[in-house]
């Protein structure tokens, strides 16, 4: 489906009254788009009946947003609208009262606090600033005005990490030129832009840490186009900030909230031909792919570099190729001037098959949903295959020139994250151990046979202050083994840790072919003599291990030996994790309550008990660490202690 159908396809089910109905079909419809296209729809979806959309479409996840600012921002309401239902999610978007940024920030009894929004975004602009300037005005001025911004906006950060909740966005103000322009002397001009620039290197550090905090830098966006001020809407309107560039602001918030809500993507299947070099390798030889020379080989070898760094940061890259694998592989390894090489690879999968079956084989393979996978092609014929046999999978044609292939795969943020770990800088490494993993299961004889042979060792500890960012980012990718699927910031990961009837742990392991790092989680809180499992998860790479039951095993006796008499635990059931729904009753514990809403013929959410007559081993095939203080003290027990 092209643009053009794609948006007659969304104005029909508009005036035909179903919109809400058919909602589901916004999405891709918004994905065939292009961005003029799309931008015109989202005013469509501004006026949608969201009431009525969450009755047709329960399962459909609600962002909630506040937005607040200096000026007049119905644009980025209406941006945004669309960008979040191009990503899958039903939109609940307030716009405060004109410039009352202050008072919805500052006042911890105002409405934003009170509604506790998942994203609150605040806009800053020029006119925040020369608003309050004056006239005529010298380059002192502005610096004065801009210390006394940047005061009050340590001021609403600092009220809004007491108070707020979710994850608070501001932004770098973007200097229009009209302002500069008006100092007639050069030293003055280069005084207010280092004044400028400097004020926004202050905010920009605000959103260095790993919290609810993020600064949006807009330079980025101008320099890619955006202007950025409509004068004629500015003077009339009272709108400071272009709609291109809350256009292209919404966009980016949309790439925050999928990393927020662990929707980022995790694969990059590539293909090679025409994508990653340039030239047809089974017609043109080793000697004939452009990579370094050649009339577009920079392109390809700078496509390279961009590929190579977003691996770098763990994302897992995969070879996706119509091609004779022993001529791929000579040709990563060979070439003089590849920059990626075969290790940068988790698969290399090149033979004639269709592409559609190596995608399914390599998200089976990775033990992954075909919807964490983006995958980049030159040829319109495979990107259509993959779009019609595999819809979940983000398809991005890479045709025409390839300077623009890296423009065109970093324009959606897809693999956009919340922090970069140490985790995160070995993923690959750690999926070529696991296909070594593989390979020796293939050759035991018998699942007991392998799982003896190969050695697993467990650690199960509180969170050390220096993971916290692994916890977090675990809470925010895993879904198949992931009991709750709650998402969590580090910040609200640290908070945890640090409460005294709480405990959050921290699940290690390794084995024969080397370390898996972190895994999994436990989050623990005591509620009287109950020990409550605020969710329990583990990543995909360490399945059917025995670690579940062997960390599971730990907390019960923890418990017991505690003063606790119960351990509860609960299952809030996903499209992806019903592997996990009996995951509890299969370890002792019993139902408690069942909700009516089903996902799949399960229970939407259940609550399971256990009490603590019977635990279950540590399988005998792995060893277990763990520290002494898994659990917090039962609350009884604690003020019997201090009376």
């Amino acid at each position: 489906m092209n643009s053009d159908e794609a948006r007659d396809r969304l104005r029909s089910l508009h005036r035909e009254g179903v919109l809400a109905r058919r909602f589901d079909e916004v999405a891709p419809l918004l994905a065939a788009m292009t961005e003029q296209d799309a931008a015109r729809s989202a005013r469509i979806l501004a006026r949608a009946d969201l009431t009525a959309v969450r009755e047709h479409h329960p399962g459909l996840p609600e962002i909630t947003v506040t937005i607040t600012g200096h000026g007049t921002l119905e644009a980025l309401r209406t941006a945004l609208t669309g960008t979040l239902a191009r990503h899958g999610y039903l939109p609940r978007i307030r716009l405060a009262e004109f410039g009352s940024y202050v008072f919805e920030l500052g006042d911890p009894g105002s409405e934003l606090y009170a509604e506790r929004p998942a994203l609150t975004v605040c806009v800053l602009d020029h006119a925040t600033v020369f608003d309050e300037v004056g006239v005529p005005f010298a380059a002192e001025d502005v610096e004065r005005v801009l210390q006394e911004k940047l005061a009050l906006w340590r001021r609403l950060v600092g009220q809004f990490g007491e108070t707020g909740s979710g994850t608070l966005v501001l932004n770098t103000i973007v200097l229009p030129r009209l302002w500069q322009a008006q100092l007639l002397d050069y030293p003055a001009r280069a005084r207010l832009g280092a004044a400028w620039r400097s004020a926004n290197a202050e905010l920009l550090r605000l959103g260095e840490a790993a919290g609810p905090v993020v600064v949006m830098d807009l330079d980025p966006l101008v320099a890619a186009g955006a202007e950025p001020v409509d004068p004629r809407l500015e003077t009339y309107a009272g709108t400071h900030l272009s709609d291109g560039l809350l256009s292209a602001y919404a966009r980016e918030l949309g790439h925050l909230v999928r990393a927020r809500t662990g929707k980022a993507k995790k694969v990059l299947a590539v293909d090679l031909d025409q994508t990653l070099w340039g030239g047809v390798l089974g017609d043109d030889g080793l000697e004939g792919i452009e990579v370094a020379y050649g009339r577009q080989g920079e392109a390809f070898r700078r496509f390279q570099g961009v590929v190579k760094q977003l691996q770098s940061q763990g994302v897992l890259l995969a070879a996706v190729s119509k091609n004779d694998e022993d001529a791929v592989l000579t040709a990563l390894d060979g070439h003089p001037h590849m920059r990626l090489r075969v290790p940068d690879f988790v698969r290399i999968m090149a033979d004639w098959q269709p592409k559609p079956v190596h995608l399914r084989a390599l998200v089976r393979d990775l033990n992954l949903g075909a919807d964490s996978v983006v995958f980049a092609d030159d040829s319109a014929h495979e990107c259509a295959a993959v779009a019609a046999e595999l819809p979940e999978t983000t398809v991005l044609h890479l045709d025409g020139d390839p300077a623009l292939h890296a423009t065109r795969l970093l324009a959606d943020g897809w693999f956009a994250t919340t922090e970069v770990t140490a985790e995160d800088r070995v993923r690959t490494r750690r999926y070529h151990e696991e296909t070594a993993r593989t390979d020796f299961l293939s050759a035991a004889g018998s699942a007991a046979e392998f799982l003896a042979g190969l050695r697993v060792s467990v650690r199960l500890a509180p969170v050390a202050a220096a993971d916290v960012a692994r916890v977090s980012q675990l809470t925010l990718r895993t879904n198949q083994f992931n009991l709750t699927t709650e998402r969590l910031t580090a910040e609200e990961v640290r908070a945890r840790a640090g409460r005294p009837e709480a405990r959050v742990l921290a699940i290690s392991s390794g084995d024969r072919f080397g370390g898996n790092g972190m895994v999994g989680a436990l989050f623990l809180r005591a509620e009287g003599e109950v020990l409550l499992i605020d969710n329990f998860l583990l990543s995909c790479r360490v399945f059917a291990r025995g670690i579940e039951q062997a960390a599971l095993s730990a907390v019960l006796r923890g418990a017991r030996d505690a003063g606790f008499r119960a351990v509860r635990g609960e299952y809030r059931a996903t499209p992806k994790n019903p592997k996990v729904r009996d995951l509890y009753p299969h370890y002792g514990f019993t139902t408690v309550e069942a909700g009516a809403t089903t996902v799949e013929a399960a229970p939407q959410q259940v609550a399971f008990t256990h009490t603590l007559a019977e635990i279950v081993d540590v399988p005998g095939h792995l060893s277990l660490d763990a520290a002494a203080d898994l659990v917090p003290r039962p609350i009884e027990a604690e003020n019997a202690l201090t009376t």
